[in-house]
């Protein structure tokens, strides 16, 4: 009994072995992922019908007895084995290419089917969540609008963007954080809507005491003693993303730590998946979808959090701000936080504690400023903000009253540097130009400069865009209320034109700081101000020095290009003068291009040598000559079956190459 029960233990473990090896070649030789179930079956069937057959061959070829023991050398009766088991396994991958062909596989194993069935039930359940709150809030056919259809936002009394926004606020901390991004795209939204989402809050309920320091603690592996003396346990602020805490390092620094949420990263990831499937929705099915690029702007969006989520990066962003203030007049304005490595991380990130009240809750500290210095402050913030953009070129792109701290000396500090932005010398160029036109109130410069910076599609109305350009900088320049840079964004959404993303980051910045200089002097006028200093910053982006060493690069470069024109123009002039001149045009330049036409040369030759396999191994074992292999068997002949049995997997290939045309992986 008990030898029964492994007997059968081995034939099991054997029919595994069979199915693993069966799936492993058909991967492999064939190039095709098929599922583990498919393959266990026909696995077994292979096992099943290797031994009738294989004792089939050895019979008839008379190579062992009708009990089976061996006539000939044990050797030879491997070989005929061996043969047989060949074309049994060779059916057994035909088997699975044409059901495969028949019957794609949807899973590639079953733990990867199970993770993928619970991670679709999740985005199932959390999409649904998506749609009921937009059908709550009566807002579900902005998923649904076709184009060419009658915009309904008209026709429910201008309660979409309060919809909107509760919607997004019930739907949690991304959403939100989408919703924020979304209310300083001027270029893309109308001001209804960015003003509405403007005032999403990302708030949430503070975490005990107890998850907060095991995070710091794993972040700084060790004990919280090894490098804060002390850390408060009631959180400062707490948002959905990450909790702030007061503390003091070792040597009595007063610092803030910012802390993420441990299961922020996890919620995050879940919610950019469903944003970029409902973007690749809205895209699809709506105009305005299609003229915003919604799946691009959702994209984009996901990169974006995801880089907020690692501190190391805000950690670096923190001291690039820093050293162009301390190394700017704005020094004397401005107040950037330290930041300690040995205290930061990829979750934890560790600064000095700025000591002062946010910008848009001071109202008491600066009704008891004297007017003149609260103008001479909103001054110094523009020209720092300005100086940041165009000269240096690196610049906070979030700054808005929340992130200026108003400080009992009357200094300003910058907190929150997850969103910095970088703006090359080139666009900074362009974007001063532009801006310099704008000035001068020259709507043909301000649209050449415009052109020169964005991205117009090929049937844009440049007449139309100069004279909405004309009318917006009249408007602008004779009016107190509205800024210049919201209308310049305005104007560029309506005309379609694509602006860069370093571009958008320091135009939307200038918008905030709008809100700011306003908190600061009611009474300031920043666009004239800022119109007004701009020959000053283009002086110092513009220097002598600069100048000529632009030139000098420049000349460098035509220099090497003219002294290979002699040589260039030799061969070409001798080649003419020879009759051996020719043009010659790569056809396939493009790597996928030649990727794709060697794969076809591939193919094509093993499908030659798989027919001239299979034809001359017929040829082989129909002819039966040659010497004898054993008694009654020729030698050509075994080749001949070996040889067609390799034509035949070849022939398969090509097969799985027609039917199925899916790259292995």
């Amino acid at each position: 009994m008990l030898e029964s029960f492994w007997a059968w233990v081995v034939i099991i473990l054997i029919a595994l072995v069979f199915s693993v090896a069966i799936g492993f070649a058909t991967r492999s030789l064939l190039g095709t992922t098929v599922g583990w179930l498919r393959t266990f079956l026909v696995g077994l069937l292979v096992f099943v019908g290797c031994w009738p057959f294989a004792y089939f061959v050895s019979s008839q070829a008379r190579v062992i007895a009708e009990d089976g023991t061996p006539k000939v050398p044990i050797l030879v009766v491997l070989l005929f084995i061996a043969l047989a088991f060949g074309w049994v396994f060779a059916f057994g991958m035909a088997i699975l290419v044409a059901t495969e062909a028949l019957w794609p596989t949807t899973a590639a194993n079953p733990i990867d089917a199970f993770r993928a069935a619970l991670h679709r039930r999740r985005r199932t359940n959390r999409y649904l969540q998506i749609l009921t709150l937009l059908s709550k809030h009566g807002i579900g056919w902005i998923l649904s609008e076709r184009p060419g259809g009658a915009p309904r936002a008209a026709k429910n009394g201008g309660r979409t963007q309060d919809a909107l926004v509760s919607a997004i606020n019930e739907a949690g901390v991304t959403f939100v954080k989408l919703g924020q991004l979304l209310s300083t795209r001027r270029d893309l939204l109308p001001a209804s809507y960015t003003q509405a989402l403007a005032s999403l809050q990302s708030g949430a309920a503070t975490l005990p005491w107890p998850a907060i320091r095991k995070v710091i603690e794993t972040e700084i592996r060790g004990p919280l003693g090894s490098v804060f003396a002390h850390v408060d346990e009631q959180p400062l602020a707490a948002a959905s993303v990450a909790q702030v805490h007061a503390g003091t390092l070792l040597d009595g620094t007063r610092v803030v730590l910012k802390v993420q949420r441990p299961a922020a990263a996890a919620q995050v990831a879940a919610d950019i998946d469903i944003i970029v499937r409902l973007a690749q929705r809205i895209e699809n099915q709506t105009s305005w979808g299609r003229d915003f690029g919604a799946v691009s702007l959702a994209e984009g969006f996901g990169r974006s959090l995801r880089d907020e989520l690692d501190y190391r990066i805000e950690f670096s962003s923190t001291q690039q701000i820093g050293s162009v203030v301390a190394s700017s007049a704005a020094q004397d304005v401005l107040v950037v936080p330290r930041v300690y490595p040995e205290a930061s991380s990829r979750r934890l990130l560790t600064m000095d504690l700025i000591d002062g009240v946010p910008l848009n809750a001071a109202g008491e500290r600066l009704a008891r400023m004297d007017p003149e210095d609260r103008g001479a402050l909103a001054s110094a913030l523009l020209d720092a903000v300005l100086e940041q953009v165009i000269v240096t070129g690196i610049f906070h792109a979030d700054l808005h009253p929340g992130n200026l701290m108003l400080r009992a000396d009357g200094m300003l500090g910058m907190i929150d540097f997850g969103n910095v932005g970088v703006l090359e010398r080139s666009m900074r160029e362009g974007l001063v130009t532009l801006l310099l036109a704008a000035a001068n109130d020259d709507d043909i410069a301000t649209t050449d400069a415009l052109l020169l910076v964005v991205e117009a599609p090929a049937d844009a109305d440049i007449l139309s865009l100069q004279r909405d350009l004309g009318r917006m900088l009249t408007l602008t320049r004779h009016s107190a209320e509205g800024s210049i840079f919201a209308a310049m964004l305005d104007t560029i959404r309506d005309h379609h034109l694509a602006v860069p993303t370093s571009l958008g980051l320091a135009l939307r910045s200038l918008i905030t700081l709008e809100r700011c200089l306003d908190i600061l002097d009611p009474d300031f006028d920043m666009v004239e101000t800022a119109l007004a200093r701009v020959p000053h910053f283009l002086r110092r982006l513009i220097t002598p020095r600069s100048l000529l060493g632009s030139l000098q690069s420049q000349a460098a470069v035509l220099q090497a290009t003219v002294r290979r024109l002699p040589r260039r123009l030799e061969t070409i002039s001798s080649s003419l003068a020879k009759g051996t001149f020719s043009v010659r045009i790569r056809a396939f330049a493009e790597p996928d291009d030649r990727w794709w036409i060697g794969s076809v040369v591939t193919e094509a030759v093993g499908v030659l040598i798989g027919i001239a396999a299979v034809s001359l191994g017929i040829v082989l074992v129909v002819s039966d000559t040659g010497p004898d292999l054993v008694a009654g068997v020729r030698l050509f002949a075994f080749l001949g079956a070996s040889i067609g049995l390799v034509g035949f997997i070849l022939l398969i290939r090509a097969l799985r190459q027609l039917f199925l045309r899916r790259p292995h992986v």
